[in-house]
């Protein structure tokens, strides 16, 4: 781990490469797992003042399950997340026509549409942030659905904290951001690896 302002960035972050693949995966991180996206209150308001701009582009089912329970609910572990449909798609999953699962929040941002682009937690991601006392943990999260965009990463040689720097810098900030690049340079070139 290192230790950049009040965070904790596992090494993992650094050494790993990453760089998405969606002909590959088709988005799934935006489909598999137990929960929907972490979200803070900010963002939940946030994801409400954005629906009406994307709403139209949401299929059906989202709609319906927007309409019952909301943009987000609390989930088994007390986190509050985003809706999902039927344990599996985000209420903001829509697909192009190739079955690649997109995020309607981030195409009407790109448009102009809305302001708000997706939660930092799906910017973020692979990596996860998990709060402590006193600091933040900041943690790749190494997933199957991602063999392709490891793969690519290596291809290309982008390593996880390259390819996230825009959403670093909007949650932590350029000056973080900068000296992360710096340490994460230093650390790979003690390691004997081209940077």
């Amino acid at each position: 781990m290192i230790k950049i302002g009040d965070t904790l960035v596992s090494l993992d972050v650094i050494e790993c490469y990453f760089c998405c693949n969606l002909d590959d995966c088709k988005g799934a991180c935006c489909i598999e797992g137990d929960a929907g996206a972490p979200i803070t209150k900010e963002e939940e308001e946030a994801l409400n003042q954005a629906l009406p701009a994307v709403i139209g582009q949401l299929p059906k089912e989202a709609r319906e399950v927007i309409k019952k329970q909301g943009v987000s609910y609390v989930d088994e572990e007390g986190d509050l997340v985003t809706s999902i449909i039927g344990n599996k798609d985000c209420v903001f999953c829509t697909y192009d026509k190739k079955g690649v699962c997109l995020c309607a929040l981030e195409i009407g941002y790109n448009r102009g549409e809305c302001k708000f682009k997706k939660p930092v937690s799906c910017h973020l991601y692979p990596i996860r942030l998990t709060e402590y006392p006193t600091f933040t943990a900041v943690n790749y999260d190494e997933r199957k659905i991602c063999k392709g965009a490891v793969k690519l990463g290596k291809e290309k040689g982008i390593r996880v904290y390259e390819f996230l720097e825009g959403p670093l810098v909007r949650h932590f900030g350029e000056e973080w951001y900068q000296e992360l690049k710096q340490v994460a340079e230093e650390y790979l070139r003690q390691q004997g690896e081209s940077v």
